[in-house]
């Protein structure tokens, strides 16, 4: 497997069906692609999404990943999509040049958790539900008021991830569980 995080937005879905994640996400299911070149096609393209089969992650739940540049230019519904799916979806991103940094959780339709941050103006941009204790060993605050200050970098968007579902950047060098699979926008 090949692994992908940094500067880049993904999804997390709980559940074994590939197909059915391509499917609600609207994408052309254009087969399977060897592990390096599609996710180099997810991040050098604005309409290709990598999708990988059932990884073995948190909670000892089977998770799909989607990864694409596309995710940072459209709005990600994880509510329509977990609701869709019956299931939990979480969406994140990275990019730390802007130091854009989000992180979305949603279970059967339900928005769990919400944080969005741009360290370039320090600006948080959405905050929903209540930290975790992934969250909070990132440094956020149980509550966020006017005299808090937030500093969230890649690296703590990685082990929320990690906490809720798959670190991807850990997926290099692992045996794949099955082929990557390439959507068209």
């Amino acid at each position: 497997m090949v692994g992908f995080g940094s500067k880049q937005a993904w999804l997390a879905v709980a559940g074994d069906d590939p197909a059915a994640v391509l499917e609600a996400l609207g994408l052309r299911d254009l087969g399977p692609v060897p592990w390096r070149e599609g996710i180099d096609l997810a991040y050098l393209t604005d309409d290709r999404v990598a999708v990988t089969p059932p990884l073995p992650g948190a909670r000892d739940t089977h998770w799909i990943l989607a990864t694409g540049r596309i995710f940072f230019q459209q709005n990600n519904d994880v509510l329509a999509l977990s609701e869709a799916l019956g299931t939990e979806v979480q969406f994140f991103a990275t990019h730390r040049v802007t130091e854009l940094h989000r992180w979305q959780r949603a279970v059967k339709g339900e928005l769990v958790r919400a944080f969005g941050y741009v360290g370039q103006t320090g600006d948080i941009t959405s905050w929903h539900g209540e930290p975790g204790p992934a969250e909070r060993a990132a440094g956020l605050p149980a509550e966020l008021d006017e005299e808090t200050t937030v500093l969230v970098g890649e690296m703590d968007v990685l082990k929320v991830a990690d906490a809720w579902s798959i670190d991807p950047t850990t997926l290099t060098g692992r045996p794949a569980t099955g082929p990557l699979r390439l959507g068209a926008i």
